[in-house]
């Protein structure tokens, strides 16, 4: 079996024609880091290589699916990176690249000629509702969460899954408020395919992968490209590229920068806490005297501490 830092893929236990693709940074509750999304589309890519898999479930190690990009490094660490760049002016072309290879590495679960049904317990919430998402299926928990907060500020999915997985309506809701919803309302919504206890998770998706794993590849491979075709030709490249560039100017507009400097001077748990609070965000000139301010205070907690 291939080798990885994030992630494991093997055979099922019980039943070869099943892949198995565990998100393995438990620690972090499996948090995005960099290597993640590239090792992703590694393992799909192993899976579709293996003649003998015809269906791929993707799951996550520990408490919890996948809790979104880790941002204890991106969102309050001292860093300049690509996707949080510090330096003047910001270039967007450059966070749109780096940002869309992610996007394109996510993907590689739709585009996988073998179905993917992305299994969750816990949370796939911000970047990991991304991922959940690009799986061909979706089973929860009842009491498993899906959903995209960052979209109260600083994130836009870049993916854009949520309108044709869900509709525009309840689309709308989700993307204006930033909530969560459980794997219960998930399924009466029609975002996942199935919701179950968590004590028969494992049991129910089972049954659908067996059931799937039954049918010959090429089949498989056809029906879901038809299934596919029809998305494509709704745009749904055009929207991700979109989405992918309002991702980065969420980032770096005033209200982006305002929460990462809170990120920062505060710690990251304090500003997702005000985040979700539903306490009105800070934006314009108002975003820019908080940022001076919290700047002024990072500033001299870094030269108290030399």
């Amino acid at each position: 079996m291939p080798a990885f830092s994030t992630l494991s893929i093997d055979h099922d236990a019980l039943n070869p024609r099943i892949a198995r693709l565990t998100l393995n940074r438990p620690e972090r509750l499996n948090a995005i880091n960099e290597l993640m999304p590239g090792e992703i589309r590694a393992a799909v890519d192993w899976a579709v290589a293996d003649d003998e898999v015809h269906v791929i479930v993707v799951q996550g190690a520990g408490k919890g699916f996948c809790g979104g990009y880790d941002l204890s490094q991106f969102g309050e660490g001292q860093i300049d990176h690509p996707c949080q760049q510090e330096r003047a002016p910001w270039d967007p072309m450059v966070d749109y690249a780096v940002m869309k290879r992610f996007t394109e590495d996510f993907m590689s679960l739709w585009r996988s000629p073998k179905p993917t049904i992305a299994q969750v317990h816990g949370a796939a919430v911000a970047g990991g509702s991304d991922i959940a998402l690009c799986c061909d299926l979706l089973v929860m928990a009842d009491d498993a969460r899906i959903g995209y907060m960052p979209t109260r500020v600083w994130g836009c999915p870049t993916t854009a899954m949520w309108t044709y997985r869900l509709g525009p309506t309840r689309a709308k809701q989700l993307m204006f408020t930033g909530d969560v919803i459980d794997g219960r309302r998930a399924a009466e919504w029609g975002l996942a395919n199935a919701s179950a206890p968590a004590d028969r998770l494992d049991e129910t998706v089972r049954r659908l992968a067996d059931r799937i794993a039954g049918v010959p590849r090429g089949h498989l491979a056809m029906h879901k490209m038809v299934v596919n075709q029809v998305l494509l030709a709704m745009g749904l490249e055009q929207s991700q590229q979109l989405a992918t560039i309002f991702d980065g100017i969420t980032r770096h507009n005033p209200e982006g920068l305002w929460f990462r400097r809170y990120a920062q001077a505060e710690g990251f748990k304090a500003a997702v806490q005000w985040r979700d609070s539903g306490q009105a965000i800070p934006e314009g000139d108002e975003a820019r005297r908080r940022i001076a301010e919290l700047e002024r205070q990072l500033a001299e907690a870094r030269a108290a501490s030399r």
